[in-house]
């Protein structure tokens, strides 16, 4: 299966690595290709490095993706029409509805997402989520959450959310699971094309203590992350509570969304064939 990664966190290498080693647990094989905007100029990964590992969408738009995943980005408080690639990103969204057989949206991603294809409007929150949170399933007998426990967790790292109400009132879109603290947190397109989760299971164990000693650092004054250090206290080492799920999800995603949906001559991907 040919999968494409549209990389639009800052530090795209741990993001990188994040998503091929959830992708790799999958028995599943996959080709994965990276691809940058065009219209972004990268503050914190060399060109050199881009332009070796990674494509821009003029090259590969003439191709057909099983599978896609668009990540989230450090641009929430930015409205979308001002993001500087923002035109660039819709271009490819709606190509990606014609182009590959499912794509999966992670939190800005799922955000912008939600709002280009659905009108689905972002909300800014008095303060950032940051933290481990514990989620409910909606509905038991969709594959994308085969096996899954009644109650699990997922890590969350934003300053905006969508409102699960807005998502209920458009019959296309179903809330798979939400947080009583956090919100909804895994949506489905009607069609099974688009998977949108607002939180953040590829995160490693040490993601969210890296972002809350950067914003230490910026002089930002972060809370704390919730139930993610023992007893509150950075000095103590995080405990991982959502790494299964992560792993089950993602590989629901590739298996029954991607592997099983793609047809035989993926260039029939898009077409009523």
């Amino acid at each position: 299966m040919k999968v494409l990664i549209l990389n639009l966190m800052p530090t795209k290498i741990e993001t990188e690595i994040q998503l091929l080693r959830i992708l790799g647990n999958s028995p599943l094989q996959t080709d994965i290709f990276l691809l940058q905007m065009a219209t972004h100029e990268s503050k914190n990964t060399s060109q050199a490095y881009l332009d070796k590992f990674y494509y821009t969408f003029d090259e590969i738009k003439d191709r057909k993706f099983d599978g896609m995943i668009i990540t989230g980005a450090p641009v929430e408080n930015i409205s979308f029409e001002d993001v500087d690639y923002w035109e660039e990103l819709c271009m490819i969204m709606d190509w990606s509805v014609k182009n590959v057989t499912s794509t999966f949206h992670i939190c800005w991603g799922a955000q912008a997402g939600l709002y280009h294809h659905y009108c689905i409007q972002k909300h800014h929150l008095d303060e950032k989520i940051s933290g481990i949170y514990s989620h409910t399933l909606n509905v038991k007998d969709e594959p994308l959450i085969r096996g899954f426990d009644d109650v699990f967790n997922m890590p969350h790292s934003r300053h905006t959310e969508v409102r699960a109400s807005d998502i209920h009132s458009n019959p296309r879109l179903h809330v798979i699971a939400e947080s009583k603290s956090v919100g909804a947190s895994i949506i489905t397109s009607e069609k099974a094309g688009q998977v949108f989760v607002t939180g953040h299971f590829e995160y490693d164990a040490g993601t969210l203590a890296y972002e809350y000693e950067r914003d230490l650092g910026r002089g930002l004054e972060p809370n704390i992350p919730d139930n993610y250090f023992p007893h509150d206290d950075p000095q103590n080492d995080p405990v991982v509570n959502w790494r299964a799920h992560a792993n089950l999800l993602f590989t629901n995603w590739l298996n029954y969304y991607v592997y099983q949906r793609t047809p035989y001559d993926i260039s029939k991907v898009g077409t009523d064939e």
